[in-house]
């Protein structure tokens, strides 16, 4: 899609955001070095986390202290050695890690190119549930389940859906024409990344067609809608929080 003369499909708008890749600018982040990061989503947007894109060069590397912040990390490509306190393991790419909070977090041997998208999130404790424990997992071997029923939209759901996780993230992958079952309003917010394919999203009254990279930023309560256009399926890395009280 052309980018010229100061166009762009990108939006931001109060409750959400489409970023493409033809938008990035990068930003100095501590503890990430011999990268390239963007941070696509984060409070000052009006977001309660943060999501980054960080393309790692020859020698690259990043650590992530122990602290409130919880970290999830998606490798799109490439591949890098993920040490979350004493557990540490070869990721390649689709695989995924889960650093909790107050648990330290690196990614050391990487792979130049490697491509990671990271969700960073403040941790909410739970009354009496002891907090998650770290996960480093490969995505392909992770079930997916049609969605209502639906076997043209395929869920996988890649965090234990267990009171103790302040958050979820999920792969959604669809059909050539298949869709969300309805327009859906919900007090969860969501940082999405499209892995592949193409579509339309509606974001409150707008319609916004969508490829491979694009980022998506939605608010609590921002009406949203997905159909995935074209020959070849899509699917989608997206987040949100879940499992605390409304008040």
């Amino acid at each position: 899609m052309p980018e010229l003369f100061g166009h762009t499909r990108a939006h931001v708008a109060a409750r959400h955001a489409l970023i493409t890749p033809h938008n990035h600018v990068h930003s100095v982040v501590p503890g990430i070095t011999g990268a390239a990061t963007v941070i696509l989503i984060n409070p000052a947007m009006g977001a309660r986390f943060a999501q980054l894109l960080v393309t790692f060069q020859a020698g690259g590397q990043a650590s992530f202290p122990a602290g409130p912040g919880q970290v999830f990390g998606y490798l799109q490509s490439g591949a890098a050695t993920v040490k979350i306190g004493g557990q540490q393991v070869k990721a390649a790419t689709g695989w995924y890690f889960y650093a909790p909070a107050g648990t330290p977090c690196s990614l050391s041997e990487v792979a130049p190119d490697t491509r990671v998208t990271l969700f960073q999130k403040n941790y909410l404790p739970l009354p009496g549930v002891p907090a998650p424990a770290p996960i480093i997992a490969d995505a392909a071997k992770v079930p997916g389940t049609p969605f209502l029923g639906d076997p043209a939209a395929n869920l996988q759901t890649l965090l234990p859906d267990l009171p103790a996780f302040d958050l979820a993230v999920n792969i959604f992958a669809y059909q050539p024409g298949g869709h969300l079952p309805y327009t859906e309003i919900h007090v969860m917010e969501h940082g999405l990344l499209m892995l592949g394919g193409q579509g339309v999203y509606r974001l409150e009254d707008s319609w916004y067609p969508v490829e491979q990279g694009d980022v998506i930023w939605m608010g609590s309560y921002c009406p949203q809608w997905f159909v995935a256009m074209g020959k070849q399926p899509a699917s989608y890395l997206y987040y949100k929080d879940v499992n605390r009280a409304a008040l």
